[in-house]
């Protein structure tokens, strides 16, 4: 009885702050707040990588959605979506013991767009530049919620941490019920997006929903500016920027990959085909998006089949699949008596050619050799040329490939082989 009253007051809490000022609202969820430094072990935050932890998470949320009205109930007692089957989408969880008490997804840039596209407008986030996720599909155990947020800091810490170090992502965005844009807003310093509050959001069942937006690459600086000053235990700042959780556990990787595929054609096949009704839902323009995305063999048994009524040019793909990855690179012109060397940041790749980010505009046309770190202690060099620049953005150029070393045609294939981040090392043993 004294948890329920507690839990009801802490609802009307939340919901009175939405109409408080600015100011006195963040100062109200600055007390709230507690940055523990030291966690239980028995508590860990890591990728969903097994189906256990995939179900888990998904039973988890699919009851936090019912219980807010944001779904109806399903028969599989999972709420899944078309996004969760994407390579480029992270389900993030912490676990208490074995048992999945938290989870959240980031949802990279795909051909099938973001959820909150179908009512928000990413126009002005994109125009900056840099790569966007959106969060999603936050939940947390009922018996493991606080006011104090003993399990959601970390775990958005987690997030911040990993959409920074290994999602190279700059921009995060979020639809969210009005209700709670307060923590959003006045605790992680988002920012709403221009168009007002949406009365009715069909990705979650109907209900409200505000967009919001914050830019990693001045999130330090917002954050300093917020919270510097205040007592260790709500210093977000330092919480976010310079705190070691040693809870929180990232992905091995042997290569300076950005995604973190875990879906195997056998986990698809169980979460969209046999436990869940995804995959029988799916328009024909979705579909065969992911017949674009998902275009090895192994996958074809998992997928449904295109419709006899699709134009088969539609499925027309790219000649030479391309990557995402956060290669450290170094581009040496060699030219005349004043050869340039410029550091860059390799961010897409194919076997004949590249994408990469420098710290000054690129020379169009300009041959060299680059030297990419393709992994802690595995390097390439190949020689490229800068085809164009960016329309957007002088410092980022398309390099095309004049000549490429075994290590480059080794990881690029590997790239394409393994279905799993958890495969890519074991592909190049055999390429």
């Amino acid at each position: 009885m004294k948890k329920a009253v507690l839990r009801f007051g802490k609802r009307w809490m939340a919901r009175l702050a939405m109409f408080l000022p600015a100011r006195v609202r963040a100062a109200a969820y600055g007390r709230m707040i507690r940055c523990d430094q030291v966690l239980p072990d028995k508590l860990v935050f890591k990728l969903a990588e097994t189906r256990e932890e995939l179900e888990a998470c998904f039973r988890l949320l699919h009851d936090a959605y019912v219980e807010a009205g944001f779904m109806k109930p399903d028969a599989s007692g999972l709420r899944v979506t078309i996004y969760h089957a994407l390579p480029t989408t992270s389900t993030l969880l912490c676990k208490h013991g074995e048992r999945v008490i938290g989870t959240l997804s980031l949802i990279r840039e795909n051909p099938l767009g973001f959820p909150m596209q179908r009512i928000f407008a990413l126009d002005a986030v994109r125009r900056a530049g840099g790569n966007i996720a959106e969060v999603s599909a936050l939940a947390i155990d009922p018996r493991f919620r606080s006011s104090r947020g003993r399990i959601l800091l970390p775990l958005v810490k987690f997030m911040y941490e990993y959409a920074t170090r290994q999602f190279d992502t700059r921009h995060l965005v979020i639809a969210v019920n009005p209700r709670h844009i307060g923590f959003y807003e006045s605790v992680m310093c988002f920012r709403r997006l221009a168009q007002r509050t949406v009365d009715h959001y069909d990705f979650v069942n109907g209900a409200p929903a505000v967009g919001a937006h914050l830019d990693l690459s001045t999130a330090p600086r917002v954050f300093r500016h917020r919270y510097d000053g205040l007592p260790r235990d709500r210093n977000l700042y330092r919480y976010f920027t310079a705190t070691v959780v040693p809870n929180i556990v990232f992905p091995e990787k042997r290569f300076h990959t950005t995604t973190d595929p875990v879906m195997t054609p056998e986990l698809i096949d169980h979460f969209f085909n046999r436990r869940t009704q995804v995959f029988a839902s799916l328009e024909p323009r979705a579909l065969l998006r992911l017949h674009a995305i998902y275009d090895l063999p192994a996958f074809k048994g998992c997928l449904p089949p295109v419709p006899d009524d699709v134009p088969r040019s539609q499925l027309r793909r790219r000649k030479h699949r391309r990557f995402p990855v956060q290669c450290p690179a170094e581009f040496d012109t060699g030219a005349g008596t004043t050869p340039r060397c410029y550091p860059l940041t390799v961010v897409e790749c194919s076997q004949t050619g590249f994408r990469a980010r420098a710290r000054r505009p690129l020379p169009v046309g300009v041959v060299g050799v680059v030297t990419i770190e393709l992994g802690a202690h595995e390097h390439s060099r190949v020689r490229a040329s800068v085809l164009r620049r960016s329309a957007s953005d002088e410092r980022v150029g398309l390099f095309a490939i004049e000549e490429a070393d075994a290590d480059w045609t080794k990881f690029v294939a590997a790239l394409g082989h393994a279905q799993t981040h958890g495969e890519l090392e074991e592909a190049t043993r055999f390429l």
